[in-house]
């Protein structure tokens, strides 16, 4: 069964780590390469919604889309951009229950389903109307989605790569970002319509891969053991983690601690509500930091970046389509380079160092594009302008190094507001960023813990206490037969009964 428990830091939780198989590496172990590459299906969910963004910067900058929905401007274009969030939002209060009720499959399978047909409308719109209402459905299709594939990312990796993994999951969005703005660039010389038609179209390529693979993939042993279907599970986690062994020890831990955390969750969940996020300092503290997080992953600046960066390039005079299109290509070839590099460092540095850094970082570089982009609105200085633009790839250098309903709901603020806010403001509109990046570091500085080199159950103790997160991590050990557990009731009994033969003797 393997040598005794590891400890953590704090000498208390039982650790998986000396139970991992580390004599071969990942990519000479066949059934690894195999889940990471049904992983692989997953991940590109967050392609998908990084490519909408990339894209409606580059159609903004195509003659051909906006002769096609008579040159949207201000509040129109705001809900062009925004009703892919709005149609996310809606969705949000199903795609939990389809989640958790009909597995994390089916709910990426039925998203999968509902983008290809949006993307269909998407790709044969005949008005701006039309054109809405298919990003509405995209958004709606999205959450589904984007609900269950994190989720089903995490409880199928091997455990020694799951923080990797969820890293390049998010940096993933940087990828689909590449592929929109040189497919726009590409075909910026089309004289027709299908300028911007192939573009919407390649939208849905992602999820057409989904819908043909999502069935081959492992489902979740977390959810399969909800449902009560333990030896699927067991069976699930022997042949990726384990080559098939369905004693060894990683898998037994594995599926105990799964089991115990399960049964935890269940006691729990009889006992509370909403109301609970509210009523432990624990709870407060992890509710604090997932909301902080979801605004400041859209509130930083990169709205602007994001979407609307034609109109920042209008604003300081660069207005030639072919100049704006390859340095949204660009930038999202860079963007994804520092995504994926934050990715592969966050279990080395640690998540709360690479925040922080990047904050400091997007403080510096966003007052220089705020100061630049004054100089060339005020005194009509061309190299300014072409100097904000290394400004904007170095932000991005610090930003993309960096949760459902919040990040749905100020993205659509952001899309929404954004244009309509720097049409009158200007180059003033930057400063509101800039204080709030300035609140940004110094709430994460005073709130953020680290969760570098933890599991999901000892992170817990960061916010619980080490005496909450050790008693399930104990009675997952006791299970597994790793440590011994206290007597039971009728090992007392002997125990008792041999002391009275004693005794008589």
């Amino acid at each position: 069964m393997g040598a005794g428990p590891a400890l953590t830091s704090a000498n208390l939780v039982p650790s998986y780590s000396h139970l991992i198989d580390r004599s071969r590496p990942w990519w000479k172990n066949k059934r690894l390469v195999l889940l990471n590459f049904w992983i692989l299906v997953l991940l590109i969910t967050s392609t998908t919604n990084g490519f909408d963004g990339s894209m409606m910067n580059g159609l903004q900058s195509q003659s051909q889309w906006e002769s096609a929905f008579n040159h949207p401007s201000g509040g129109q274009l705001g809900l062009l951009n925004a009703i892919q969030n709005i149609g996310s939002l809606c969705g949000l209060p199903f795609a939990p229950y389809m989640t958790d009720n009909l597995g994390r499959r089916f709910s990426v399978f039925f998203g999968a389903w509902v983008m290809i047909a949006a993307t269909v409308v998407q790709t044969a719109s005949q008005s701006v109307q039309m054109f809405i209402g298919a990003r509405f459905m995209i958004g709606f299709g999205l959450t589904f989605a984007t609900s269950a594939a994190p989720l089903l990312i995490t409880e199928v990796a091997y455990p020694s790569q799951r923080a990797v993994l969820t890293s390049v999951y998010n940096s993933l969005w940087l990828f689909g970002s590449i592929i929109a703005a040189w497919v726009t660039y590409g075909t910026f010389q089309v004289p027709n319509s299908w300028a911007w038609r192939i573009p919407s179209a390649i939208q849905g390529l992602p999820s057409v891969i989904q819908v043909c693979l999502i069935w081959f993939v492992p489902e979740s042993p977390r959810w399969l053991i909800s449902k009560g279907r333990h030896a699927e599970a067991l069976k699930t986690l022997a042949y990726y983690h384990a080559s098939g062994n369905q004693e060894d020890p990683l898998v037994e831990y594995e599926f105990r601690e799964i089991t115990e955390a399960i049964n935890l969750d269940r006691e729990v969940a009889a006992k509370v509500g909403w109301l609970t996020l509210f009523q432990t300092p624990g709870n407060r503290r992890r509710l604090r930091i997932i909301i902080a997080l979801a605004f400041f992953s859209q509130w930083s600046g990169n709205g602007l970046i994001s979407y609307y960066l034609n109109k920042v390039f209008d604003a300081i005079g660069i207005t030639d389509d072919n100049t704006q299109l390859l340095v949204n290509g660009g930038m999202s070839i860079w963007s994804f380079i520092c995504g994926i590099t934050g990715g592969l460092l966050c279990d080395k540095a640690g998540r709360r160092t690479l925040f922080l850094t990047s904050m400091s970082g997007m403080i510096v570089f966003w007052m220089l594009q705020t100061v630049l982009f004054a100089v060339d609105v005020q005194t009509n200085n061309l190299l300014a302008g072409h100097a904000l633009i290394a400004m904007m790839f170095l932000f991005n250098t610090f930003c993309f190094v960096l949760f459902n309903f919040v990040v749905s709901l100020t993205i659509v603020f952001n899309q929404y507001v954004n244009p309509i806010a720097l049409a009158a403001l200007g180059w003033k509109y930057y400063l509101v960023y800039l204080f709030w990046l300035c609140f940004e570091i110094c709430f994460l500085y005073r709130y953020l813990v680290e969760t570098k080199n933890r599991t999901l159950e000892e992170t817990a103790a960061l916010f619980d206490g080490d005496d909450t997160v050790a008693a399930i991590a104990m009675s997952t050990a006791v299970s597994a037969g790793i440590v011994p557990g206290p007597p039971s009731v009728s090992e007392k009994k002997e125990v008792v009964e041999e002391q009275i033969e004693q005794v008589s003797a």
